[in-house]
This record gives structure tokens, C-alpha cells and sequence, in this order.
């Protein structure tokens, strides 16, 4: 039992992050119906970020781990909201009248462009960061298992149900909430409503790169360590996530990025690893087959 909720522990914080991630994805096709392949590298550039201003900060002699931790948050934030926003304006914008593959084949190209700026920026050898937050809750069994719930996965955990409540908020309650739900209906019903489409737009890919960087941020401090190629494999999940939970459905993609993590973990733990991400495709298959609009996915409905 003991081993079954370390197990548990681990899958929700892993989950966690993929979902963060996921719901970049499902924000931009459910507003222009695209995928944005570029997103993982969004997340891996918010990863490096995080490393450098953990560095400079070093250097600066700013240690203290709260303090350090906000700035850090706020720059990668900042940074990649702007790189999603670059995203936006070069690789969709131009496009969106076009036929619906262009987009998609700029998105790829401004993936590939984006992994390598960063390996030939940062290089290929993987950048280590040494631990900021460390220990945690240790409790034992009577058979002498221990199960430990560390302070990085209560923050993964804290944080990102933090940001799901702002963000539904956000979506249910603001303007910005109301144009974006219009835009997901009829974007040109809502243009000639006096929506900015383009605008947005615009917002919607940075509020999905500010939540990708937060998830680099928390992934750097979960596993210590990062390398140019990490947004390829966490984009690919991620998108797995978004379709397992819905594509196009924000709590589908936190739903679908904890039923990856969950899978992966337990997979992980009672099986082989090395086939953790075959495990989590077959159930991605299996969903799809018996729910093919993913587990809170509605299903399109044409207009005539």
C-alpha cells in the first residue's frame, strides 16, 4: 500500500506538469482549431531560462530559496510569453486564411528552427541546476516503507491548482473570458461582434507560454537537470494528454495529463520502464477507440 501511494504521489506531480502544458495546446484549437507544435520548445525554453536566472542569481549572491524561486518565476514567465507571442505573429498569423496544413507545417518548422537556436545558443551537453528546494514529508509504514512527498512535488501540486482556479476564472469571468469563448464559436461572428480577434489571439498563445514556462520551471526543480531535445518528448505527451482528455477542453487536458503521469508512474513502478511511454499510448489508443473525442471532448458540430 505504501508503495502504491509513492507511486501515487509521483504520478499526480508528473501529471501535473504535463497538463500544464496540455492546456497551451488545447487553448489555441479551441480558438483557430491549429495545434501548435511549436509549444514544446516554448516549455524547454522556459526550462533554460529558468537555469540561467538560477545562475545569475547565484552569482548576485540572492540564495534564499522563496525569493530566488518569484524571480525567477516572473522572468521565465516574461520571457516565454514573449516567445509566444513571436510564435503567433510569424508562424499563424500570416497564415490563418490559408489552407488548414500551412499552419501546421510552419508550426513544425518554427519547432525544429526553435530546438536548434537553443542547441546552437546553449549547446548540446546537458545543464545540470543543483538542488534549491529540498526535502519533505517522510512517513513510514509498519513494514518500514517509507513514502516521501518532497516540497517540489507540494509546489508542482500547489501551484498548478492555483493557476487552473485563476485561470478558469479567467476564462469564465473576464472580457478577455468572454472574447475567447466567442473567438471558439465563430471567429468571424465575433469579429463583426467587435471582438479583436487578433488580439486574442495573441493572448492566448502567451497566457498558454506563460503556463509552459511554469511547467520548465518545475520541471528543472523536479529533475535537476535539462538538455535542448526535452521539449520535443514533453510536447508529444502533452498533445497525447490534450487528446486523451479532450482536445479543445481545458479541464480535459489537466484531466488527460494526470491519467498520462498516473500511467507512466504505476507503469514505471510495477513494470518495466523502459516501456512507460508505450504504456501511455495504448491507453491513448483505447480511449480513442471507445471515446473518440477523448474523455471530456464534445463532438463537432458542423455549422450549415
Amino acid at each position: 500500500m505504501a508503495y502504491f501511494l509513492q507511486q501515487l504521489i509521483n504520478g499526480v506531480a508528473l501529471g501535473m506538469v504535463y497538463g500544464l502544458i496540455a492546456i497551451g495546446y488545447s487553448m489555441v484549437y479551441g480558438i483557430i482549431g491549429m495545434i501548435n507544435f511549436a509549444h514544446g520548445e516554448i516549455y524547454m525554453i522556459g526550462a533554460f531560462v529558468s537555469i540561467i536566472v538560477f545562475t545569475l542569481l547565484g552569482m548576485l549572491g540572492i540564495s534564499w530559496a522563496p525569493l530566488a524561486l518569484l524571480l525567477v518565476l516572473i522572468v521565465a514567465i516574461l520571457v516565454t510569453s514573449l516567445y509566444g507571442w513571436t510564435v503567433e505573429r510569424i508562424a499563424y498569423r500570416p497564415l490563418r486564411g490559408s489552407f488548414r496544413l500551412a499552419p501546421l507545417i510552419s508550426a513544425i518548422g518554427m519547432s525544429i528552427f526553435l530546438q536548434t537556436y537553443v542547441q546552437v545558443a546553449q549547446g548540446a551537453k546537458i545543464k545540470p541546476l543543483q538542488p534549491v528546494v529540498t526535502g519533505g514529508f517522510v512517513f513510514t509504514d509498519p513494514t518500514g516503507f517509507t513514502v516521501t512527498i518532497s516540497w517540489i512535488q507540494i509546489l508542482i501540486i500547489v501551484l498548478t491548482l492555483v493557476l487552473m482556479a485563476g485561470f478558469t476564472w479567467v476564462i469564465t469571468k473576464t472580457p478577455l473570458g468572454r472574447a475567447q469563448r466567442a473567438c471558439e464559436q465563430d471567429l468571424k461572428m465575433a469579429a463583426l461582434c467587435g471582438v479583436d480577434v487578433d488580439r486574442t489571439i495573441s493572448t492566448t498563445f502567451v497566457i498558454g507560454a506563460a503556463l509552459a514556462a511554469v511547467a520548465g520551471l518545475m520541471a528543472t526543480l523536479y529533475y535537476g537537470v535539462i538538455d535542448f531535445f526535452i521539449g520535443f518528448l514533453a510536447g508529444v505527451k502533452a498533445f497525447t494528454a490534450a487528446v486523451l482528455g479532450g482536445i479543445g477542453s481545458i479541464p480535459g487536458a489537466m484531466l488527460g495529463g494526470l491519467v498520462l503521469g498516473l500511467a507512466e508512474a504505476f507503469w514505471s513502478g510495477y513494470f518495466s520502464i523502459e516501456y512507460k511511454d508505450v504504456a501511455a499510448f495504448t491507453i491513448l489508443v483505447l480511449v480513442l477507440i471507445f471515446l473518440p473525442t477523448g474523455i471530456l471532448g464534445r463532438p463537432e458540430i458542423e455549422k450549415v
